[in-house]
């Protein structure tokens, strides 16, 4: 097994770190890499493949994982760059990968993303659109009064009825309730955990 080219190819995969999502200069709030974008995604995937209960979890969060790869030669190209320009993901994908050993399986999985031919895929890419849909409820709730016309776009690109489910209960739910429910606690008044109760 040829480990150069292994590191150099995780070397590449750490721009996706340090390559911004594009899309957040036309909404004017918000910022994302696609490392982390993709990062969340992959969760969501695997979501998604365990509330289906028949798909292949595994193959849906790998191409999660790798949807965006390319972005590290190509760059995120948003709606707007999309519609005059065309970058070849099969190429970079195809070149990022042809001296690893595993190099095949990434090509295959990034292929039958794009394609979206399997129910997998399908998934991937509901888990792709509801990263962004939770990014998106995130600036609305801090304000940002066009996040709602892009979710509703987004929410029309949604392929299965699991995603759509999901994302009415995203949408249905404040970004910052997980943390802060019990606001009214003592220890968010006092900062102490109440003593615990004698028996």
């Amino acid at each position: 097994m040829e480990l150069s080219a292994i590191a150099d190819f995780l070397f590449e995969v750490g721009m996706l770190k340090r390559t911004p999502r594009s899309g957040f200069q036309f909404l004017g709030t918000g910022r994302e890499t696609v490392a982390e974008h993709s990062l969340r995604c992959a969760v969501i995937g695997y979501v998604l493949g365990r509330m289906s209960g028949n798909l292949e979890t595994n193959r849906i969060v790998l191409m999660c994982l790798f949807h965006d790869l390319t972005e590290a030669r190509t760059g995120d190209l948003n709606y707007v760059n999309k519609k005059y320009v065309k970058a070849d993901e099969e190429a970079a994908v195809r070149d990022m990968t042809s001296a690893l050993p595993f190099g095949d399986e990434i090509l295959r999985l990034t292929e039958e993303f794009r394609n979206g031919t399997t129910p997998e895929a399908d998934s991937a890419h509901d888990a792709d659109q509801l990263e962004m849909i939770l990014q998106l409820k995130e600036l609305g709730d801090l304000g940002n009064r066009y996040s709602q016309d892009w979710i509703s776009t987004a929410v029309k690109r949604l392929r299965t009825e699991d995603a759509g489910r999901l994302a009415r209960s995203i949408l249905n739910t404040d970004f910052s309730g997980w943390w802060y429910k019990e606001k009214d606690d003592e220890w968010w008044v006092n900062g102490q955990l109440p003593e615990p109760s004698e028996k």
